[in-house]
């Protein structure tokens, strides 16, 4: 298995998973590797160090454990994107086109209280907020809208 550090043309950093090297090559030609964050298909492959298993080594008895500070780096902020987008999937319900109206209808009590997502006009967003209804875009990845695998 080939674990490949990959990047794609708006600068998004992620892994790939691949039986070897050409067969990463043939599937970008068939233009099956796409970005999970936006789904460029133009996806470079990055240089990166080798996978070491040092799971036998072990650290000296007098190595104290230090402070760690995560930093904003692009690839924790990814992260932090990629674990919001599936919490927001598996907490509410796709309405499809049909979120305006399904909105209007949980805002004055006419369908039960819950969490919903789906597609709106710009218009439509306009109008559920001028009446009061919260409502916020959120674009999400299309990695995310099927099965993963």
């Amino acid at each position: 298995m080939k674990v490949l550090d990959l990047q794609c043309g708006s600068q998004h950093v992620f892994e790939g998973w691949f039986a070897s090297e050409e067969d990463f090559t043939g599937q970008q030609a068939r233009g099956l590797v796409s970005c999970p964050m936006c789904g460029d298909a133009q996806v470079t492959k990055k240089l990166s160090a080798p996978r070491l298993n040092l799971a036998h080594v072990r650290e000296p008895a007098d190595t104290k454990p230090q402070a760690v500070v995560a930093g904003a780096g692009s690839e924790d902020l990814q992260a932090a994107w990629m674990a919001l987008a599936r919490k927001v999937l598996a907490q509410t319900e796709d309405v499809g086109t049909r979120f305006a109206e399904e909105a209007r209808r949980i805002h004055y009590g006419e369908a039960a209280q819950r969490g919903i997502r789906g597609q709106a006009t710009p218009e439509q967003t306009e109008s559920l907020l001028e009446e009061g209804i919260a409502v916020m875009p959120l674009p999400l990845p299309d990695a995310l809208k099927g099965p993963l695998q």
